[in-house]
């Protein structure tokens, strides 16, 4: 597995990383641990290092699931946490350097760690980018020995922008062949403060897989049922707030470019071309769907007219109703 340099914790971390949100289940399906072990080992034997979790993943179950495992493999896995969803209710005012302690004190029992690699805000509203407290609790909680690093998880890239006037470490963002925008600004920024960047929902919560038709009928607790219009989260979280059946159009398209119907390989294979990009993440609710992701780091890099063509079929299909959103 090749590696990057992960912005300004210099660490070395695997280019495929390991996406935790749905860990041994399927969105709405009750937590299963055997299949989240089995996951994160087939992580390790891959040679993945990078794991990406949160405080509220499966109620809390997905760092419990990662503490027992990385407890066998001392130093292998950089870990990155997110705290901040747990408020309720989830406003800006909840973003107090009290608030986070509490979350992060939280994280470290279940993981059984002394210090957090990583925390991340977890996407929180667009003004809490602008607390200078908040950035200031979190430079203490480096000094107490909590937490390594800190970094923001984002849904919009003037967000990110307005972050990296403090100094974080990393940035996790949604970026696909469906999210074009962070390389406009984002990327060029990120490069030149140090930045780390974790591409998060690569594959458009499957879209961009190529499994699914008009047919395919999404479970009553999956977002992917309950948020396509942003109902109880923003809607970029869900299919990277592209319309599900203009999205299976253009990836008919991606298709035909890629002369395959698996586009897994080659949706992941397309975020690594961009070397703004420290480590993509993609989910796993089996461990085989591990193996399909690692692929990705073992094919050639694509050609600038399938570059092109990933291009094109954005600017006809997605640009238009997704650019400007996000």
């Amino acid at each position: 597995m090749n590696q990057r340099k992960f912005g300004k914790t210099n660490r070395m971390v695997s280019e495929i990383g390991l996406g935790t949100w749905q860990l041994g289940t399927k969105w709405g399906e009750p937590f299963n641990e055997a299949e989240a072990q089995r996951i994160l080992e087939a992580s390790y034997e891959s040679g993945i290092n990078l794991i990406d979790t949160a405080d509220i993943y499966n109620g809390g179950n997905s760092e419990l699931a990662i503490g027992k495992f990385i407890a066998k493999h001392k130093d292998h896995f950089f870990v990155v946490t997110k705290c901040g969803r747990g408020l309720n209710p989830h406003t800006a005012e909840g973003y107090t350097a009290e608030n986070m302690e509490r979350f992060i004190d939280g994280s470290l029992k279940r993981m059984g760690v002394e210090q957090l690699d990583l925390v991340l805000l977890h996407c929180p509203p667009t003004s809490v980018y602008r607390k200078d407290e908040l950035f200031a609790g979190m430079e203490n909680l480096v000094r107490k020995g909590k937490i390594s690093h800190y970094g923001v998880s984002i849904e919009k890239v003037s967000e990110g922008l307005q972050a990296m006037e403090y100094p974080i470490a990393a940035m996790e963002v949604i970026f696909n062949m469906f999210r074009l925008k962070p390389l406009e600004e984002l990327f060029p920024a990120a490069k030149a403060n140090d930045v780390g960047i974790l591409a998060r929902v690569p594959l458009a919560s499957g879209l961009l897989t190529g499994r699914y038709t008009k047919e395919t009928v999404f479970g009553k607790e999956d977002h992917r049922s309950y948020n396509r219009n942003g109902e109880a989260f923003d809607k970029g979280e869900t299919f990277s707030g592209v319309d599900y059946e203009l999205g299976l159009q253009a990836v008919g398209e991606l298709k035909k470019l890629f002369h395959t119907e698996d586009l897994i390989p080659y949706a992941l294979r397309w975020i690594l071309m961009h070397d703004a990009v420290s480590t993509v993440i993609p989910g796993a609710s089996k461990h085989e769907q591990v193996l399909s992701n690692v692929r990705a780091a073992e094919l050639p890099g694509l050609t600038p007219e399938q570059m092109d063509g990933v291009a094109a079929i954005y600017d006809r299909y997605i640009r238009e109703s997704v650019h400007s959103n996000w």
